[in-house]
């Protein structure tokens, strides 16, 4: 492993991890307070980087794009269902 895979795999950890808290907000009171067109526009974007990452074999950049989607799309599913109930 070398400087820049360390420094790549400490940024993945860093941007993913900053997801977390917000998940686990979102999960625990079933409310999401992010707004809906941010949310979209990041599960596009991370999705789009997903893919583009697994054709260029950039697994670093692969795993962070997939785990920044998942995480997003889990906020964009409870904001969907919050807005179902108004």
């Amino acid at each position: 492993m070398n400087i820049a895979d360390v420094v790549g795999i400490l940024g993945m950890i860093l941007l993913v991890g900053s997801w977390v808290p917000q998940t686990v907000e979102t999960v625990k009171h079933h409310r999401c307070p992010l707004n809906m067109e941010f949310i979209i526009a990041y599960v596009a974007a991370a999705s789009l980087l997903t893919v583009y990452s697994y054709v260029k074999r950039d697994w670093i950049f692969f795993t962070l794009n997939f785990l920044a989607a998942l995480q997003s799309s889990i906020n964009m599913a409870v904001k969907l269902i919050e807005l179902s109930k108004n």
